[in-house]
């Protein structure tokens, strides 16, 4: 177990009022060794200089089949229309994401505490971990739209107090992800450098960024330069595979104009020596269900 993240100054300032530096980044992707856990020696290598790790067929056809269940079964259910954990499409108004979905699906939250999951996180992160974030992921073919191009972390600092880039999350598939469908892209090796955005962040600016962010983005030179220095990969793969990526990595997608559509479950892992802390640059905390700040470790 290491030290507890320090958490007396602000090593990622960001919502700046002029644009800045980009800042390198001070602590490891990967804190846990070969004997911790289920990646090799060559796994979290790669994991640590790449920012991201692809599983194929991490989990089984017939889990695949019970989880989009219930997916549909939570897009479907009356109880759950109007509750502040369903973010709809700005324009559509269909679901795109449901949150806090391990309080919502007793199998989703089982999920999480599996050992092919928990094992991973423990050993990316070199401790105990918690829950930060859970939701599903909906991109109806046709009518979903994507995501720009950001880093979790920077949000998770600025508006829920994340100290330190020590989380990891793990999205799963349940849909087959093709090159044209909105699939996820990142920018391997990106997650070494923490790029500052511009901007105040507006009270209670999450009811509004969860449909479409706008303040939390980095700049269109800031996107050049990274995507040039980097270059970009896309998550693709079927059903049923699973996506490690470092909470800072650059990434985002594109919107579905294909009839396939995309949906995943996201859970992301906190090391329970990251608490959060006072958010370093919004007003106030974003509710529990979106930034849980109970930092029991999962069992």
């Amino acid at each position: 177990m290491t030290a507890t993240i320090q958490t007396t100054t602000d090593a990622y300032p960001t919502r700046l009022a002029q644009p800045g530096a980009m800042i390198p980044r001070e602590h490891p992707t990967v804190w846990g060794g070969p004997d911790d856990g289920p990646f090799d020696a060559a796994a979290l290598e790669a994991h640590a200089e790449r920012g991201f790790t692809i599983l194929e067929d991490f989990i089984t056809p017939d889990e695949v089949t019970a989880y989009t269940a219930e997916l549909d079964r939570l897009a479907s259910d009356p109880d759950l229309h109007g509750d502040v954990r369903v973010i709809t499409e700005k324009t559509s108004g269909e679901v795109r994401s449901v949150f806090d979905v391990t309080e919502l699906s007793s199998a989703i939250d089982a999920l999480s505490r599996d050992p092919r999951l928990l094992g991973r996180a423990r050993q990316l992160l070199g401790s105990d971990v918690y829950l930060h974030q859970t939701r599903v992921n909906y991109m109806p073919g046709y009518k979903g739209t994507g995501f720009y191009w950001h880093s979790d972390f920077e949000t998770w600092h600025a508006e829920d107090g994340m100290p330190a880039p020590r989380a990891v999350s793990c999205s799963i598939a349940l849909t087959p992800n093709y090159p044209y469908n909105g699939g996820l892209m990142v920018m391997p090796g990106s997650h070494r450098t923490f790029v500052p955005c511009v901007g105040e962040t507006p009270e209670n600016y999450h009811e509004a960024s969860l449909k479409e962010q706008r303040i939390g983005v980095p700049s269109e030179d800031a996107i050049t330069e990274m995507a040039h220095r980097h270059g970009i990969d896309q998550f693709t793969g079927d059903a049923g595979s699973a996506l490690w990526f470092d909470c800072n990595i650059m990434h985002g997608s594109g919107s579905n104009i294909t009839p396939f559509p995309r949906s995943n479950i996201f859970l992301v892992f906190n090391s329970v020596e990251n608490a959060l802390t006072d958010p370093f640059a919004a007003p106030a905390p974003r509710p529990a269900h979106i930034g849980r700040r109970d930092t029991t470790p999962l069992a």
